[in-house]
């Protein structure tokens, strides 16, 4: 564990209850993944590397997940926020959000946009959608880019469309790591990162990998790239648990993180294991 470090925020992880009809992406692949997470384990598995607290991500896109989330949030004192889903395209979105104003602990929206179509991004309904977000909301809601690669350029667009929004983007853009991809990845991401209203998590690295092979000497080239993209003051550290399990432990992860940013300042290392986090989702902060 890096010395000197008083927060570490786990900026990116899942809760659920596993129900195959609702989790069809779990595959046979991944059947250690079919089964309930939840925040005891959770607790255990941070505690054991300090992680102070947490944001737990939507993983369906369903108004009833969300709600379930804060109410975890209530009973949790380490999920410090929730990044949920709302339905932007919906005519009642400015009825649905009122619904949830009331929820401090809300503090981002996303939609899984790694599974559609080309071209998603820059549809009008949804670019409407994410105005409306901002317009009918009296909190500031930060909004998740979970995209692959390929979706980058999409990306800079839709985020060019937004410039008073603030954008997180997911898990580096998920290049295919297994096969080397570094461009125009790289590329891509470099541009992203010039828009000053995104920031970026380092997260679902070790799933993009080979499995059982992948090295942090293998992983270093992209989390450099995302330093260089967005410099130390827009990174923040999540793990994609339970996600990540399928490739590495909970601890492991956070040691390889802590090996990478060894060499940076020790405020420029509180800045992207915790206080990042605490600064970008403007999360409402409790002892844990």
């Amino acid at each position: 564990m890096t010395k000197g470090i008083s927060r570490r925020i786990d900026a990116h992880h899942h809760y659920w209850h596993y129900s195959r009809a609702e989790f069809d992406w779990i595959t046979e692949e991944v059947a250690a993944l079919r089964r309930d997470f939840l925040p005891a384990e959770m607790n255990s598995e941070r505690s054991g590397v300090g992680v102070t607290a947490s944001v737990a991500v939507q993983a369906r896109e369903q108004t009833e997940e969300t709600r379930w989330l804060l109410q975890l949030a209530e009973e949790e004192p380490s999920i410090w926020g929730v990044v949920g889903w709302l339905p932007l395209t919906d005519r009642r979105l400015p009825a649905i959000i009122e619904e949830f104003s009331g929820h401090s602990r809300l503090r981002g929206l996303r939609h899984v946009v790694q599974k559609e179509e080309d071209g998603f991004l820059d549809q009008v309904d949804f670019n409407d959608g994410l105005r409306a977000m901002g317009q009918y909301s009296d909190f500031s809601l930060v909004f998740d880019l979970l995209i692959r690669s390929r979706q980058l350029p999409e990306a800079i667009r839709f985020v060019d469309r937004h410039p008073n929004q603030t954008f997180v983007l997911d898990h580096v853009a998920k290049p295919a790591i297994a096969q080397g991809e570094m461009f125009p990845w790289a590329t891509d991401l470099l541009e992203l990162g010039r828009r000053r209203n995104v920031c970026c998590k380092i997260s679902g690295m070790v799933t993009e990998a080979a499995w059982q092979n992948w090295t942090t000497e293998q992983l270093e080239p992209y989390f450099q790239t995302a330093l260089n993209a967005f410099g130390p003051d827009r990174l923040m550290i999540g793990s994609d648990w339970p996600v990540l399990t399928v490739a590495c432990t909970y601890q492991r992860w956070w040691g390889v993180v802590d090996r990478w940013i060894s060499s940076l300042s020790d405020e420029e290392q509180r800045w992207i294991l915790g206080e990042n986090a605490i600064r970008i989702y403007a999360l409402p902060q409790e002892a844990s």
